[in-house]
């Protein structure tokens, strides 16, 4: 590793946490873990409550929501973190994903001989790598929660780890998009709407139209539920028969889903190489 991409990883590990981007991230991932859980039991205390008035019958869905497992919380903590987790996430990563063009404190350094492979590969390491450890840790934090709150506990810890693991990947892929799209035009505001808009739509109109379990990466959110709770999508809305993901379905879509961060990072690494950076007019920006 030469001098150049050591400097640049110890700028964006910098810049990541000595802005407190890093510890406002790191606090949503952990206050959602701890939060769905005590949520979802919380409601269902508040509804034993409400069923002591006379005028108020809810003990069908008390009954079913003090019932649930543990794998609820779980479930519902994975489930949160892949649509509020990726917006905050990717949000906060605005000023590293093409940020610095817009500001133009990257002139300098470009014409100081900074090469393009050196400026984006820590961030294609960094990032994603933060966003997965956080989701493999929130997912621990949510299995500690759920299992000291729950009645029922029917949770597999391995199952937690690679529900983890499957949402992280999730997040890494939507990260190297955002700043593939984001370096390559210098617009992170415009790329980060893009990434949220379209992991939500892409999402929802997957399942929509049922191409949830087939190696599709764009999914794997509900797969990384699935396989955390330890049961399918539709077992949330407890349905008897529950479909588990085949193990080469897993790791195909995780291959898939590296195979595209791969390709984004040589697109971002293409559009640096044939564009120059525009340093005309006279705002001087320190």
């Amino acid at each position: 590793m030469n001098m150049q991409t050591k400097a640049s990883f110890k700028k964006e590990i910098s810049a990541f946490t000595r802005t407190k981007k890093f510890l406002i991230i790191a606090c949503v991932f952990i206050g959602l873990a701890v939060f769905d859980p005590l949520m979802l039991r919380g409601t269902g205390l508040l509804i034993d409550a409400m069923n002591t008035i006379e005028e108020i019958d809810m003990s069908g869905l008390g009954d079913f929501v003090n019932d649930a497992p543990a794998s609820v919380g779980v479930y519902s903590t994975i489930s949160d973190l892949a649509l509020i987790g990726l917006l905050i996430f990717l949000l906060m990563m605005n000023p590293f994903a093409g940020g610095e063009q817009k500001k133009r404190s990257i002139i300098i350094p470009r014409t100081s001989g900074l090469s393009s492979p050196s400026y984006l590969l820590p961030k294609f390491i960094v990032y994603p790598a933060a966003a997965f450890v956080l989701s493999v840790i929130s997912g621990f934090v949510s299995y500690a929660v759920s299992v000291l709150i729950f009645d029922t506990n029917d949770i597999v810890f391995t199952n937690v780890l690679l529900g983890g693991a499957l949402l992280g990947v999730y997040l890494m892929m939507f990260v190297c998009f955002h700043l593939c799209l984001g370096t390559a035009t210098g617009r992170a505001g415009m790329s980060s709407a893009v990434c949220i808009v379209g992991a939500w739509i892409l999402s929802t109109l997957f399942a929509l139209i049922g191409m949830t379990d087939i190696f599709n990466p764009f999914t794997m959110n509900t797969m990384a539920a699935a396989v955390a709770g330890g049961m399918h999508k539709e077992a949330i809305v407890a349905t008897s028969e529950l479909i588990y993901y085949e193990t080469g379905e897993i790791i195909a879509t995780v291959l898939i889903a590296l195979a595209a961060m791969v390709l984004v990072y040589f697109i971002a690494l293409f559009a640096q190489n044939a564009k120059r950076i525009d340093n005309s007019g006279n705002e001087v920006l320190i």
